[in-house]
């Protein structure tokens, strides 16, 4: 599946889950339970609870993603 065909959700890191997990409450009260993509974890962004980030996830399965952007 190529980028071009998630879908981009903003939300908000409610809890940090075990092994690498963020469950992020995205616009409109779901959850989704995402992951770093690996351009983040190169670039050793941190993400902290409360934080403010980008979602990018799959049409087929939207309860898991892949955090893409954290914002300032």
């Amino acid at each position: 599946m190529s980028r071009e065909d998630h879908v981009q959700l903003e939300g908000v890191v409610v809890e940090i889950a075990a092994g690498g997990n963020f469950r992020i409450e995205v616009t409109g009260g779901h959850i989704v339970l995402a992951q770093l993509a690996g351009r983040m974890r190169r670039n050793r962004i941190r993400v902290v609870l409360g934080d403010r980030v980008t979602v990018a996830v799959s049409p087929y399965d939207p309860t898991r993603g892949l955090i893409t952007f954290r914002a300032k």
